[in-house]
């Protein structure tokens, strides 16, 4: 089969252990692009948090396309067109800040370059701007600064904590929105339906593409769907147990050049 598309996570999967792509994985990218292969970044991260990746395997100019907010939102990189957006239901951010409030946890969100909170100095929202090279903006009220259509919100702390109130929250909104850890102390919420599959799915509708001529990688429970779903699905050495039961193929690990080898092997071959 060929594959023309290639789904990757960031975190864990295309980025070593410090958060960068290395010369070799990027490298390979770029071979497999100049080959025809169109890349689709599916992350967790806001757009804004994906972008210094995008422009680092140039799919502004192969044509590659951004799936952010765990595929809240599509973008063709390069027209920059947003493709599709599913925002949360703002008549549920009084019970998402009760849970954290209650719990004494950061609730954050996003607005253009900023994460938004009232807990500038959490340990866990500092690795959030970290991780997407964004700044941090203290408000006051969060209810009363998240006036904007939002993607998601995300509730941090210490995660065996955040794991009770996961599966209260869970309970709570499951008809409603979508309730899951991106890491142990990354509690997503998301708009109901939102997975990076159901994205996927739209997006190769929108090519007229199908599912196997997609190859997706991954390590994290939220990149489980889309292993699942793609013609080939691969697991990182590191990925979770469950992420390696549903794929096709479990290469090396992100600090070995993992989604490089995967590429050779399944694509530049």
């Amino acid at each position: 089969m060929e594959y023309k598309l290639l789904a990757l996570d960031l975190d864990g999967t295309l980025t070593n252990s410090k958060k960068e792509i290395t010369a070799h994985t990027r490298d390979t990218l770029i071979r497999a692009q100049e080959k025809g292969l169109k890349i689709i970044l599916a992350s967790g991260r806001p757009t804004y948090g994906v972008a210094p990746l995008a422009d680092a395997l140039q799919l502004d100019r192969f044509g590659g396309y951004i799936l952010a907010y765990n595929g809240g939102e599509i973008i063709n990189w390069r027209t920059h067109e947003i493709m599709y957006k599913n925002l949360l239901d703002h008549d549920v951010l009084p019970y998402l800040y009760e849970c954290a409030r209650k719990n004494d946890f950061a609730i954050v969100t996003y607005e253009n370059e900023y994460v938004l909170t009232e807990k500038p100095d959490d340990e866990y929202v500092l690795k959030e701007a970290l991780l997407n090279v964004m700044k941090i903006k203290k408000v006051d009220n969060f209810l009363e600064a998240v006036k904007h259509p939002i993607a998601k919100c995300l509730i941090v702390g210490e995660p065996t904590r955040l794991a009770v109130l996961e599966k209260e929250m869970y309970g709570h909104l499951e008809d409603r929105m979508g309730v899951f850890r991106s890491e142990p102390y990354f509690l997503e919420l998301v708009p109901k339906g939102i997975d990076k599959a159901r994205s996927l799915s739209v997006l190769l509708e929108e090519l007229g593409l199908k599912r196997e001529e997609l190859m997706a990688a991954g390590d994290g429970f939220n990149d489980r769907s889309m292993v699942e779903f793609a013609g080939m699905g691969i697991a990182m050495a590191n990925a979770q147990d469950v992420v390696k039961e549903s794929a096709d193929f479990i290469t090396l690990s992100n600090d070995e050049d993992g989604v490089a080898h995967a590429v050779e092997k399944f694509i530049l071959s």
